[in-house]
C-alpha cells in the first residue's frame, strides 16, 4: 500500500484550524492529544484502508477519525482529495451526534481543496 500524503486545511495566509486544535488540545489534555496524533498516525500508515473503530464515513466524500480520552469523544474529519492525499480538515469534541454544521464546515473546505490544492493546503508537520 503506498504511504497517505497528510495536508492540513488552511485558508491563504493563516494557520490551519486543525493545528491550532491540537495546539490547544496538548496544552489542556496531553493524553487526548496524544490520542488524537495516534489516530492521524494510523490514518498516514493505512490511507483508505482505515476503519471504525478508529474512523468512519459520514456524508459526501467527508470521513472521521474518532479517538477518546476519558468519556471525552474527539473527532477529526478528513476527505480524500486524491488516491493517496487526506486533507484533514479540523478538529472538535462531540457529546451526541456528529452536528450537521460541522459536517457543512469540512464539506466548504473540501470544494475549496478541490479547486486549488496548493493554496488550501499545509503540509502535516508532527
Amino acid at each position: 500500500m503506498p504511504h497517505t500524503v497528510l495536508r492540513l486545511f488552511r485558508e491563504p495566509d493563516s494557520s490551519p484550524p486543525l493545528a491550532e486544535w491540537l495546539a490547544d488540545l496538548e496544552r489542556q489534555d496531553p493524553q487526548a492529544f496524544a490520542k488524537c496524533v495516534q489516530r492521524i498516525q494510523m490514518l498516514e500508515s493505512l490511507g483508505s484502508e482505515l476503519r471504525r473503530p478508529h474512523a468512519d464515513a459520514l456524508r459526501d466524500g467527508i470521513r472521521e477519525l474518532r479517538a477518546k480520552a476519558g468519556t471525552v469523544n474527539y473527532r477529526i474529519l478528513y476527505f480524500f482529495c486524491g488516491s493517496n492525499i487526506v486533507c484533514l480538515s479540523h478538529g472538535f469534541t462531540k457529546e451526541a451526534k456528529i452536528p450537521p454544521a460541522e459536517i457543512d464546515t469540512a464539506l466548504r473546505r473540501k470544494k475549496l481543496v478541490e479547486s486549488d490544492l496548493d493554496t488550501y493546503t499545509a503540509e502535516w508537520e508532527e
